[in-house]
């Protein structure tokens, strides 16, 4: 049996039989007229389709399309209109005639591919070996959507033949390589992509959602769009495709995205058929406060200009194709009418869109055109407004008419070749008679004319015009509707940062408030994920979110930002520092000790001290020949209680602004003297432990240690300090510096010691003294009562030591100019230290005890100590 089959279908008459043959009939509504030349036409004459039902039990019905478009319609009728035109001029073409063939593309990419087959086809049903049922089709006007545009381009190049899309704007298309035969009347999406992001730049928008259609023209548009906004730090909150099939459930969801998302401005890349069920259920759930973005597809759609659209839609601004004038158009539109076109679907699905009413029998699909009344063929399109008939300011229409205009031209330069100079091989012209498309393709590439509106026409080596829009605002007209205003214009041919002029007062927002933006409470919506980052604070990135969305930090100490939206924050100059608000640096404030309530407390108390110590010095001379002065060594006592009265007054050098001068002063100084008191001390304590020895027989120590001995002794241990301080202000001696290192904010002013090693050298030579005062006196404690002093001087050691170990922690932790107030405060704690303990028992007894201060009294003291120790 199968072998009879192949034997069958490889026989003679099955051959014959299997000629070229079409396989199908479309039975697409198209307009049509013959002609010398035919020029094909596909337009989305409607805006959706409706999937037939798929059982798969029978063979499934083709998708209908339905929602007549009459402004698409409009459009066809001017492709008819200039071919018209091109037919009467008897300078274009006087010797051929132009057809067409006009199908409905349907806004989708299986209806958009039926439609060229069609074109391509032929309407009859043919059979022969060769297929010569084939039109002479040479170009193609079309088609409307980028991602139809491609699949028709692509099937249209096998054949070579040319086509010109009115409004497929996709950049993708500019790609000669895989499209090498289209050509375009609109600018592609490169340059609207340019203006929408200097748009969004203009009004400071940096968080924007984005909607476009299932396609080539939403996708190629917003993958442009990213990097544009890249440039100037533009997010997107989220992307969302209208898909081609229509699912409610998607449509929601869009929605419930677009109403959760905080970003209040939407862009959308997308045909007005697509769009068309968003917006109708994005106005039932009566959604406001955001603004839209609409791309040329959409912008001057009369599909949205219905009055109910207006409070959710109102205020959209977006780029337009340029207008311009078409003189006869409008009345060859009102001559339309269904008894010229009996067999039409088209112009009767104009007269049920337009009137309202229905022709019997209608075979539609659509339940809502079967409950229409009857149409009676009396009405007149004559003073009725509509879409249709409405050429106040044709955009695509223009675009139309450009493109058969640009055909037109070819074919004349390609007719008025002169022979030998024609662009083909060996310069030969192209045949009149059987002209191929491609050879028209070459002509399309290379045409430049000026219409007769004045502008001249003519492609790039892409196929690209000279890119150039009108900026749109819908706003409310007189009868409630929507009019598109413009407000502004972009043209590329301008250079950069001059291509968009916009006029900001003449604006209407979606607030319905108009926009005046200069220094005035901003009426436009502010679309931003994260609040600008005011002067003070700096961008934090978060992760794994979108650059626009970022945490304001506030700067640290000693930085600053004077921007908004710092991404970093200023590092201040050494001397300055941040104010409290981190927006400008201001001065250091200088910090040291100075006669405020500290230092003048601490002055008062030195020059107290040194008062009193020569309230002593005084005393002590005026009864410098009593016992009391006289067996303590009167003298040591003169130069002990004179280097104590400069300890005093050497604390008042450590206050004030830091010089050099003054630190070399008050360090040198202090050293000093305190090196000649303890010194001096020192004598006293030795004299007082070799006199008891010269006490014992036979004993002449003494004549060792007489005041000429004492003096080199204190001058020797006095000159070592003195030789430590000259080598030390020779080498690295003290000077002025400031310190930030305890607080930023201030500038401490301080005495750098210079050498950290001098320093410790000359304090610590002190302590070696010190502590030699403090053994010696300790072990003179015990000495008869006469000669008792040892006890008090080993109380001042302690003290001293005390104080002075005390010093070195708190010397080290305390900051800034506290430092320089416990150096004078161990200065002159320990000079009290040292009054008080050695001359204090002496000087109540010279003052308030003067019985005491006998000869008799101090060796009767001594006899009883004596004896009380035998």
């Amino acid at each position: 049996m199968q072998l009879l089959l192949i034997l069958a279908l490889f026989s003679p008459g099955a051959m014959t039989e299997a000629a070229c043959t079409l396989q199908g009939n479309f039975k697409l509504p198209g307009l049509l007229a013959d002609g010398d030349i035919i020029i094909g036409g596909l337009f989305p004459m409607h805006y959706r389709v409706v999937v037939p039902e798929l059982n798969y039990t029978y063979k499934p019905a083709a998708s209908a399309c339905q929602g007549f478009d009459s402004r698409s319609f409009r459009w066809a009728q001017t492709m008819r209109f200039a071919i018209q035109e091109i037919n009467e001029n008897p300078n274009l073409l006087p010797t051929i005639t132009l057809g067409y063939k006009i199908y409905d593309s349907c806004a989708t990419h299986v209806a958009a591919l039926r439609a060229t087959l069609s074109v391509l086809n032929g309407p009859k049903e043919v059979s022969s070996m060769m297929c010569s049922g084939a039109s002479p089709m040479k170009a193609i006007i079309g088609d409307s959507g980028s991602s139809q545009s491609i699949i028709v381009s692509r099937t249209l190049q096998p054949f070579k033949i040319p086509m010109i899309s009115y409004i497929a704007t996709c950049s993708c298309l500019s790609n000669r390589n895989e499209y090498p035969n289209f050509f375009r009347t609109v600018p592609n999406d490169n340059y609207q992509v340019k203006a929408i992001a200097q748009l969004v730049k203009h009004f400071g928008w940096a968080w924007v959602g984005a909607v476009s259609e299932e396609g080539d023209y939403g996708r190629y548009a917003f993958q442009a769009l990213i990097e544009e906004f890249k440039k100037i730090g533009v997010c997107l909150a989220y992307y969302e495709v209208i898909p081609k099939v229509y699912s409610r459930k998607k449509i929601l969801e869009i929605l419930d995205i677009m109403k959760k998302s905080s970003a209040k401005v939407v862009i959308s890349f997308a045909g007005e058929g697509d769009l068309y069920p968003l917006l109708t259920e994005y106005v039932q759930q009566n959604i406001t406060g955001i603004q839209w973005i609409a791309s040329e597809a959409w912008i001057t759609a009369s599909l949205f200009s219905p009055k109910e659209f207006y409070p959710s839609l109102g205020g959209t601004i977006g780029f337009a194709i340029r207008r311009g004038e078409i003189p006869g158009l409008k009345d060859f539109l009102l001559q339309v009418h269904p008894s010229l076109y009996p067999d039409n679907v088209l112009v009767k699905e104009l007269w049920n869109t337009m009137f309202g009413c229905a022709f019997q029998p209608s075979n539609t699909t659509d339940q809502s055109v079967r409950q229409l009344p009857l149409c009676t063929g009396q009405e007149s399109l004559e003073g009725k407004y509509s879409v249709y008939t409405d050429v106040s300011s044709p955009r695509i229409s223009y675009n139309v008419y450009k493109a058969v205009y640009a055909v037109a031209h070819s074919l004349h330069n390609l007719i008025n070749c002169e022979p030998g100079k024609g662009p083909f091989d060996n310069f030969t012209c192209a045949n009149i008679s059987n002209i191929k498309p491609y050879q028209l393709q070459h002509y399309i590439q290379k045409v430049s004319f000026t219409n007769s509106l004045g502008e001249k026409i003519g492609f790039d080596e892409n196929g690209d015009p000279i890119a150039s829009y009108d900026i749109m605002n819908w706003q409310r007209g007189a009868d409630g509707k929507i009019w598109f205003v413009t407000v502004g214009l972009y043209d590329a041919s301008e250079g950069a940062g001059n291509e968009l002029v916009i006029n900001e007062e003449a604006i209407i927002w979606n607030s319905d408030q108009t926009k005046a933006r200069c220094k005035q409470p901003l009426l436009y919506a502010l679309s931003v994920c994260t609040e600008s980052c005011r002067h003070g604070t700096r961008k934090g990135v978060r992760r794994g979110e979108p650059l626009c969305c970022f945490d304001c930090l506030p700067c640290a100490d000693g930085e600053i930002s004077n921007q908004t939206d710092s991404i970093e924050c200023i590092q201040c100059p050494m001397d300055f520092w941040s104010n409290a608000q981190r927006t400008e640096c201001i001065p250091k404030e200088i910090e040291y000790l100075t006669y405020d309530e500290m230092g003048v407390t601490l002055t008062v108390i030195a020059l107290f001290g040194a008062c009193l110590t020569i309230g002593v010095l005084a005393v002590f001379l005026y009864y410098k020949n009593t016992p009391i002065v006289r067996v303590n060594n009167s003298e040591l006592s003169f130069f002990i209680l004179l280097s104590l009265a400069l300890c005093f007054l050497s604390s008042i050098a450590f206050i004030g602004e830091p010089a050099n001068w003054s630190c070399m002063f008050r360090h040198t100084v202090f050293s000093i003297t305190f090196s000649l008191c303890i010194s001096c001390i020192l004598g006293k304590t030795v004299v007082v432990l070799m006199a008891f020895k010269a006490t014992q027989p036979g004993s002449n120590i003494m004549k060792w240690f007489g005041p000429t001995q004492q003096r080199i002794m204190i001058s020797a241990c006095t000159s070592v300090q003195i030789i430590i301080c000259a080598i030390w202000l020779i080498a690295m001696p003290p000077f002025p510096s400031k310190n930030t290192k305890y607080q930023s904010s201030k500038i401490i002013l301080e005495c750098d010691v210079g050498s950290t090693l001098a320093f410790w050298c000359v304090l610590g030579y002190i302590g070696v003294l010190a502590c030699m005062c403090f053994v010696l006196a300790f072990l003179a404690r015990k000495l008869p009562g006469n000669f008792n002093e040892a006890k008090y001087i080993t109380f001042s050691m302690l003290i001293f030591c005390a104080v002075w170990i005390a010093f070195i922690p708190a010397y080290v932790s305390s900051p800034g100019k506290y430092t320089v107030a416990v150096e004078i405060f161990a200065i002159l704690s320990s000079s009290f230290g040292l009054l008080f303990c050695i001359f204090a028992p002496k000087c109540y007894i010279i003052l308030l005890k003067p019985e005491k201060n006998t000869k008799q009294y101090i060796m009767g003291k001594a006899s009883a100590s004596t004896s009380n120790k035998t």
